[in-house]
C-alpha cells in the first residue's frame, strides 16, 4: 500500500504545513482564533486542537514513547488551553513524527494495528499502512478546513500544494 518514502515525505509535508500555519496564527488575535465559525470543531483554534489530538492518538499507537491525549475525542477541540501551549505541543509532535518516519522500515508498515476506538466504542484492527495513510489524510482534511476559515477571516492561507514544498522543509 504505502512505503517508508511516502511516510517520510508526508512527515516533512506535515511539519512544513504546520510551520506555515503557526506563523499565520501568530499574526492573529485570540478572538480571531477562537471565534466560532460554524465549523465542525467550531473555531480555527478548536480545529487546530482536534488536529493535534488526532496526531497524538495515532502516534501513541505507533510509538511507545508518545502519550495518548488526556481528553477524549469529543473533547479534542479543547485539548490545549492557549495558543502558546498548542504551539509548543505542535512543534514537539511534528519533530517526533519526523523522527518516527526516519526510523520506520517498510516491514513496520506490514503489521496489523489493534486499538480500542472510543469514537465508535469498539475494538479495531487494521493494517498499520492504512492507519498511517489515514493519519496523514486526516491532517490534510482538517488543514483544508483551517485554510477556509483563515480565508473567511480575511487572512491569506499558506501555500498547501505539496509540489511547492521546499526541498529543505
Amino acid at each position: 500500500m504505502i512505503q517508508k518514502e511516502y511516510v517520510l515525505q508526508m512527515a516533512r509535508y506535515n511539519a512544513w504545513q504546520n510551520r506555515q500555519l503557526r506563523d499565520t496564527f501568530k499574526q492573529m488575535t485570540e478572538d480571531e482564533l477562537t471565534y466560532d465559525r460554524g465549523a465542525f470543531f467550531g473555531s480555527i483554534f478548536g480545529t487546530m486542537n482536534h488536529l493535534l489530538w488526532g496526531d497524538m492518538i495515532w502516534m501513541s499507537r505507533f510509538c511507545d514513547d508518545v502519550p495518548a491525549p488526556t481528553v477524549s475525542g469529543d473533547q479534542s477541540a479543547a485539548l490545549t488551553p492557549s495558543f502558546g501551549v498548542w504551539d509548543a505541543e505542535r512543534f514537539r509532535l511534528d519533530g517526533r513524527i519526523r523522527i518516527w518516519a526516519q526510523t520506520l522500515s517498510n516491514m513496520d508498515l506490514c503489521v496489523e494495528e489493534s486499538w480500542f476506538s472510543g469514537t465508535i466504542n469498539q475494538q479495531m484492527k487494521r493494517s498499520r499502512a492504512l492507519c498511517v495513510a489515514h493519519m496523514f489524510n486526516h491532517q490534510t482534511h482538517h488543514r483544508g478546513q483551517i485554510s477556509q476559515m483563515l480565508k473567511q477571516a480575511g487572512h491569506t492561507p499558506p501555500v498547501s500544494d505539496i509540489i511547492f514544498m521546499p526541498e529543505d522543509a
